[in-house]
């Protein structure tokens, strides 16, 4: 798998948010688990969504595993071993999508590793106070990593990351993985995490880690990415730049629904400014769906020519 790192040319587009497109689908995703839900209840959907983004454009396509996880599906009844089979089975629903997809090349899969705060489906991974040991998280991630170490995805996306302590305790376990990740930061500014640190000290702590190939910002307004992007490349070393911010809207975790407009035009024009700022590898988060994708292949493909 590490080969496929050595090859890839960049930039690199990557996808949306799977959420709102499983939600486009017309999937009701109030649930603990969120699109992991549907591992169980209906696991075609997700398939579908993967393959939208293909359509779209996107050379790499992020798995469902982002609150997939031992503790959510022990709280459901599952077994550790059924939970192990869901979680391996969100790289298996990629594959299947990349066999059925039209688009050229080999499109890469990245494991979604989100933070502890999707756990707790309340908003916490938009300001990083947990309130919980390093051991507690540790305990947390470390069974998923696990699991996915042994799958079929290329690498980690290790995501929506708001504290340097949960920073901290990733790089540590980062460093016994065979897989390399990109570990990227939810951000309340231009220039710091959500829990307040300099996103240039987060920077810092994997610049010179083994396994991470790229750092960066996601589920963060349009608006803060340059600033952040510039901050961030003082102290990350040689290490990629991803960015794949949300479309501007505004999260309500009591209500769990996004308020505001997503405008692919701005969100492609502004891409723009990314690139050349030194962004490496591009996408969305949440609210950024197919049409997003396809102006951000666009914008690429024209700065390319």
């Amino acid at each position: 798998m590490q080969n496929e790192l050595k090859n890839i040319k960049y930039p690199l587009l990557i996808d949306g948010g799977l959420a709102n497109q499983l939600e486009k689908q017309g999937c009701d995703l109030k649930h603990s688990l969120w699109s992991a839900k549907l591992l169980v209840a209906d696991p075609e959907q997700i398939i579908e969504a993967h393959l939208a983004y293909l359509e779209s454009g996107a050379q790499c396509i992020i798995t469902s595993s982002y609150q997939a996880n031992v503790p959510g599906f022990n709280a459901l009844g599952y077994s550790d071993n059924e939970a192990k089979k869901f979680i391996f089975k969100t790289v298996e629903l990629a594959e299947e999508a990349i066999k059925r997809s039209t688009q050229d090349g080999n499109p890469l899969i990245a494991a979604s590793i989100g933070p502890y705060g999707a756990f707790l489906s309340d908003g916490s991974e938009y300001h990083g106070n947990y309130q919980k040991s390093d051991q507690e998280i540790e305990d947390f991630h470390l069974p998923r990593i696990n699991i996915l170490d042994e799958s079929n995805a290329h690498f980690f996306a290790c995501e929506t990351i708001p504290s340097f302590q949960e920073a901290k305790v990733l790089a540590k376990i980062l460093d016994k993985t065979t897989k390399q990740a990109w570990v990227s930061f939810s951000c309340k500014d231009g220039k710091h995490l959500n829990d307040g640190t300099p996103i240039a000290q987060a920077g810092e702590l994997f610049a010179d880690h083994k396994n991470v190939f790229a750092i960066g910002v996601n589920c963060t307004a349009p608006q803060h990415i340059s600033g952040l992007i510039k901050s961030l490349k003082t102290k990350s070393g040689n290490k990629r730049i991803i960015v794949y911010p949300n479309s501007g809207q505004v999260y309500h975790a009591e209500s769990k629904v996004w308020l505001g407009v997503a405008d692919s035009d701005s969100f492609s024009l502004i891409s723009e400014e990314w690139l050349s700022l030194g962004a490496d590898i591009v996408g969305g988060c949440c609210m950024v769906g197919t049409d997003h994708i396809e102006r951000l292949r666009e914008t690429i493909l024209k700065i390319a020519s």
